[in-house]
């Protein structure tokens, strides 16, 4: 067996470097991968962002910044949150390598099974009859539709996202005609054109997420490149609209921005914010991680704290959202956090976010049975010839790397 030497400093003898242990059996053979830290922190502030959409203050007399602070958190952590499932849909399957054979139906197996669990949770959450529009069923229904686009490049992913961004708006009104049903939580004309989260629009999101996943998410290049990119379609979407309603003198179902107007303008201004918050994020959280402990604990935890905080309001009653306080708010604010932080550092991985994990994993088989010896096999292995690899084969399917999903509201 060869054996390399590293570079030591004057005075220290420098040690070889150990093989590393052949995988056991039973076991994936792909290393685990640290979560990373900004996408938490994009999806902590997400969910707080929703929090603050549902029971925070009604500012909207406001002139500075136009409609007041509260506009801000109106239907962008919605987007934020799409936009992150995209991502997470591209960590499943192998990020900025993706998987394929085996590896890639076990990957689309895995998201199936946690979009039909979103699903039923959505379901279930809406029984509760808060005044919060549940986001779960369709986001679940366009998890398990991004599963088509597993294979497709970032190029041809960009390019569907803007079609989609594009053509939606447009053909949405042509299902009007069709009923929808809103008692119903899985009714798929809901699904389809619903008022708020209509997903032949919002798969846009889902769509741009899964491009950006095939980068290298802890390069501060791609980072550069998505804060570039949010800026000008945060500048193409606001500014757009204003300009087009200017110029016509009024504004149009295709021409506002207005939070869950699913216009182009309003598709590309919320995208344009979601990458602005995931650069910021994956930039910070590179540098100082420990920092954005609490929010990224609240982004880990997003699905749990997601429902928790729709089953304080059923308890508390509808005055909560109709009627809020700041007071209210900061205390919903402040114990989400806490919570989520705690449960992070004494517990790890959230209660919803087990179960998805171990029910979507369990279904996809991600650590397969080891195949039985050959019967004219020896007993042991024959050692590596000289030259072989000292880094086991990825099988390009990990846990650590995917981020579970959450949701919005109004």
């Amino acid at each position: 067996m060869v054996v390399r030497e590293s570079a030591a400093p004057h005075g220290l003898a420098a040690r070889p470097r150990r093989r590393p242990a052949p995988a056991r059996a039973g076991t994936p053979s792909m290393r685990k991968v640290r979560r990373i830290v900004g996408l938490d922190t994009a999806r902590g502030l997400a969910v707080l962002g929703m929090v603050a959409a549902h029971v925070g203050p009604d500012d909207t007399w406001r002139t500075v910044p136009p409609g007041g602070f509260a506009q801000l958190a109106d239907g962008r952590p919605s987007a934020v949150f799409v936009v992150l499932a995209g991502v997470g849909l591209a960590l499943l399957s192998g990020g900025d390598r993706p998987v394929t054979g085996t590896r890639l139906v076990q990957a689309r197996l895995r998201i199936l099974v946690r979009a039909a669990l979103l699903v039923v949770l959505g379901a279930v959450l809406v029984e509760l009859g808060t005044p919060v529009v549940v986001i779960l069923v369709v986001y679940g229904a366009m998890f398990a539709a991004g599963t088509l686009a597993l294979r497709w490049s970032r190029p041809v992913l960009a390019a569907a996202a803007v079609a989609v961004a594009v053509v939606g708006p447009v053909v949405r009104p042509w299902f009007d005609a069709f009923p929808v049903v809103a008692e119903r939580p899985v009714d798929p004309m809901t699904v389809l054109i619903g008022h708020y989260y209509p997903a032949i629009v919002w798969m846009s999101y889902v769509l741009t997420g899964l491009a950006g996943g095939r980068s290298d998410l802890r390069s501060p290049r791609v980072h550069a490149w998505l804060a570039a990119l949010g800026l000008g379609l945060v500048v193409v979407g606001h500014g757009g609209a204003a300009a087009v309603t200017a110029a016509l003198g009024r504004s149009t179902e295709l021409t506002t921005a207005e939070p869950h107007s699913s216009s182009p303008f309003e598709i590309a201004g919320n995208t344009g914010t979601a990458l602005l918050v995931l650069a910021v994020c994956l930039a910070v959280g590179l540098r100082w991680p420990r920092a954005l402990a609490p929010v990224s604990a609240t982004g880990a935890l997003a699905l749990t704290a997601y429902s928790g905080h729709l089953l304080v309001i059923a308890a508390l009653g509808t005055d909560v959202v109709w009627a809020p306080t700041t007071a209210s708010w900061l205390w919903f604010t402040g114990v989400i956090v806490v919570a989520c932080w705690a449960w992070r550092a004494w517990v790890g991985r959230g209660p919803l976010e087990w179960v998805l994990h171990a029910v979507s994993t369990r279904a996809a088989d991600v650590a397969p049975d080891a195949l039985p010896p050959r019967t004219d096999a020896p007993r042991e292995a024959a050692p590596p010839s000289p030259g072989a690899t000292d880094v086991p084969v990825p099988q390009g399917q990990t846990s650590e790397r995917a981020h579970d999903p959450s949701p919005e509201r109004r």
